[in-house]
Formats: C-alpha cells, sequence, structure tokens
C-alpha cells in the first residue's frame, strides 16, 4: 500500500469569491507578488498600480475541513468607464494550476460580477500562453499587444456565456480534482 505524504494532497473545494476580509485580500496582494514579480518577472519591485484603488479583488480560497484556509488564485476587475470592463492580474498558485479550472472559475466570476454591474464590454489582455484558455471560455482575439516587454492578446468576453452574477462574495464552492 502506497501512502501519500502531505505534499501530494490537494484539496479538492475551493470558495471562489469576491475578497471581503483583510487576509483575503493580503493573500490576493502576495500571490499576484509572487506570480508576476519573483516567478514571471513582469516588475521589478511590485505589480501595484493606480487600478488597485478601484478594483475589486477575486479569489479563489482553499478549505481544509471545510475552512477558509489560503488564497491559491486570484483576479482584478474594474470598470474604466461606464459599461467598459477590464480583467487583469490572473494568477493561481503553481501547487494548484494542475488541479483544474481554478483559473476558469475566476474568469467566469469576473464577467458574470461586471455583467451584474452594467457591464456593455468586458475586456483583458492575456498573456500568450492562456489564449487558448480565454478561447475555450468564449472570449474573441481582438489584437496583440507588448505590455511589461511581453506579448499580450487583448481579448473580449462573450457576455451571452456569462450570467449575471449579483452577490460575488457570496460566490460559490468549486469541485475540482487534479488533472492527470
Amino acid at each position: 500500500m502506497i501512502i501519500e505524504g502531505p505534499a501530494a494532497f490537494v484539496t479538492p473545494e475551493f470558495l471562489i469569491r469576491l475578497a471581503t476580509q483583510s487576509w483575503e485580500i493580503g493573500g490576493a496582494a502576495s500571490l499576484r507578488h509572487r506570480t508576476f514579480v519573483t516567478e514571471q518577472k513582469l516588475f521589478a519591485d511590485h505589480d501595484r498600480d493606480a487600478i488597485d484603488r478601484t478594483a475589486l479583488p477575486l479569489v479563489a480560497v482553499s478549505t481544509m475541513a471545510s475552512e477558509a484556509d489560503e488564497v491559491v488564485g486570484t483576479v482584478r476587475i474594474h470598470e474604466e468607464c461606464p459599461g467598459i470592463w477590464w480583467g487583469g492580474r490572473l494568477a493561481v498558485a503553481p501547487d494548484y494550476r494542475r488541479v483544474g479550472r481554478l483559473g476558469a472559475e475566476l474568469i467566469r466570476l469576473a464577467v458574470g460580477t461586471a455583467h451584474a454591474r452594467g457591464c456593455k464590454a468586458f475586456f483583458a489582455h492575456v498573456q500568450m500562453q492562456n489564449v487558448a484558455l480565454f478561447e475555450n471560455l468564449k472570449w474573441q482575439s481582438i489584437g496583440q499587444q507588448y505590455l511589461h516587454g511581453h506579448p499580450h492578446m487583448k481579448m473580449q468576453a462573450d457576455l451571452a456565456a456569462y450570467p449575471a452574477v449579483t452577490d460575488p462574495a457570496r460566490g460559490w464552492m468549486a469541485l475540482t480534482r487534479r488533472a492527470a
């Protein structure tokens, strides 16, 4: 009989919701820093900008024994001007990238939340390695641009594919499984 160690364990349940508690907001900021500054080196010191003052942070939170444990995914959304929304800084912790659907669930919450708030168009600048994920989620490529010295695809969500999420703070439980 083979017993897997703690490093192999990944919880199958995640809360997908608007970050409302200080530890969730801090966890999202920390994950963004680890992803975009330390790992990808897109930014020298930090990835914070003026958008963070008005953006809504959304999170994927792992659970242990049905209790919120740690932020393992995040994305931010903001309204650029009336009806025009943007998503950005989508990040999933390395140990959870192969769990399945966390990025997709965060995207669903992002667009659905904006949709409920009067969104007429939802955009994102997507890193090239993630374009296929967004296309599978009913996004259309608009054109390639260089941001922070790296190629990104400007993409637009098909709002008809995303029902309005009127209570993003409540969110939902996502049951996922480790990808093979």
